[in-house]
């Protein structure tokens, strides 16, 4: 899948905040998403690119991928 055709349905800017706020916050977002939409996480602290696709094994959700920006990062979570 090509990261930069993916239109999210929300996005949740995570930027500056350190484990474990990233991933709770994530846990948040994704509880108002109906199955199937997706989530964007912006974010800076480099554990989440760890955590976050072990927390959608864990969870049911799907992973998509990560790109890297000017100084922060996008994450891509498709709710399952």
């Amino acid at each position: 899948m090509d990261l930069d055709t993916i239109t999210p349905d929300q996005t949740l800017d995570a930027k500056g905040l350190s484990c474990p706020m990233p991933l709770l916050r994530t846990k948040k977002e994704i509880n108002r998403l109906n199955t199937g939409q997706i989530l964007e996480i912006l974010g800076t602290d480099p554990g989440s690119k760890n955590d976050l696709p072990g927390w959608c094994a864990r969870s049911g959700h799907t992973y998509l991928g990560a790109k890297d920006d000017d100084g922060f990062f996008h994450l891509f979570i498709k709710k399952g």
